[in-house]
C-alpha cells in the first residue's frame, strides 16, 4: 500500500548515519519529517522500533526501518531517480564495499574512538575523556584510515561518476570530525580533503548545515525548540525522553 504520509527520520542531525540518510532524502527531492532526538534519547516506543537505541530510524506508513544503510537501500528501490549506485557492476560493487568501509572502519574510528570522547561522552553522560583512547585514534588510528582513502579517492570529480551513496557514506564522517575540531591536514590529505569540500558543498549536504549548526551550540533539551524556530522540518510528535539510556551496542 503507497502512503501519501511525509516520511519520518527520527535521529540527531549531528548522527552522520541520520546526515547519511538525510542527504539522501535531500538529494532524491523527497518531503520527510525529522524527530532530531540526540542518540540514547529514544523513549520505550523508540526502543521498540530500535532495539540498541541508535539512530536512524525511517518511518514510512506502517513501515519502521533501522540502520542508514537498509534505509537507504529502501529508499532507491522505492524512488530509483536519481540512483544510488552506478550502473556498471563491478563500480557498484565498489561503491557499496567503499560505503561499507566508511559506515564501519570510519564510523569505529571516527565517532566511537574520537568524536564519542570529545563530545558524547562529555555532553550525554558526563564522563571523563579517555586520553590513551583519544590519542591513539588522533595519532594511529584516524591517520591510517586517511591513508587508505588518499589512495582510493579521486584527485576532481566524485567516485564514480554521478553523486552515489559512497560519496555520501564518506564524507558524512568528516563533519563530526569538524565538530570536534579535528583538523585535516590537506597537505598530507591533499585528494582528500578536497574530495571531502567538494561532497559536503553539495545541496544535499549543504541545505542540512544550518540545522547542524544550531545543534552544535543549543544544549540537548532546547535543541527540538530551536530547530521549530529555524523552520527545520521537525515532527508534530516525539519519540524523544529527558534522559539518556544506554543501549546493547553503546560504547
Amino acid at each position: 500500500m503507497v502512503t501519501t504520509a511525509p516520511l519520518t527520520v527520527i535521529g540527531s542531525y549531528i548522527s552522520p548515519y541520520v546526515r547519511k540518510v538525510l542527504a539522501v532524502l535531500e538529494y532524491k527531492g523527497l518531503p520527510y519529517a525529522i524527530d532530531p532526538i540526540v542518540p540514547f534519547f529514544g523513549d520505550e516506543r523508540f526502543a521498540r522500533l530500535s532495539p540498541a537505541r541508535r539512530v536512524p530510524v525511517l518511518l514510512d506508513g506502517e513501515l519502521a526501518l533501522a540502520d542508514s544503510t537498509v534505509i537507504c537501500e529502501y529508499l532507491q528501490d522505492k524512488h530509483p531517480t536519481p540512483a544510488l549506485w552506478p550502473d556498471d557492476t563491478v563500480a557498484r560493487a565498489r561503491a557499496r564495499a567503499l560505503e561499507e568501509y566508511a559506515d564501519s572502519v570510519l564510523g569505529e574510528v571516527f565517532i566511537w574512538r574520537y568524536f564519542n570522547q570529545l563530545v558524547i561522552n562529555r555532553f550525554v553522560w558526563n564522563q571523563p575523556v579517555d586520553e590513551a583512547v583519544l590519542a591513539k585514534a588522533r595519532d594511529v588510528e584516524i591517520p591510517a584510515a586517511l591513508d587508505h582513502l588518499e589512495a582510493l579517492l579521486p584527485a576532481d570529480g566524485l567516485l564514480f561518476g554521478p553523486l552515489s551513496l559512497a560519496d555520501i557514506a564518506v564524507a558524512t564522517f568528516f563533519r563530526n570530525l569538524g565538530f570536534a575540531r579535528y583538523q585535516l591536514d590537506a597537505t598530507r590529505w591533499p585528494r582528500t580533503a578536497a574530495f571531502v569540500a567538494r561532497v559536503l558543498a553539495l545541496p544535499c549536504f549543504d541545505t542540512l548545515a544550518r540545522f547542524e549548526q544550531i545543534c552544535t551550540r543549543t544544549p540537548i533539551a532546547q535543541q527540538r525548540a530551536a530547530l521549530i524556530a529555524a523552520g527545520a522540518p521537525v515532527s508534530a510528535q516525539t519519540l524523544g525522553r529527558a534522559d539518556p539510556v544506554k543501549g546493547v551496542l553503546s560504547k
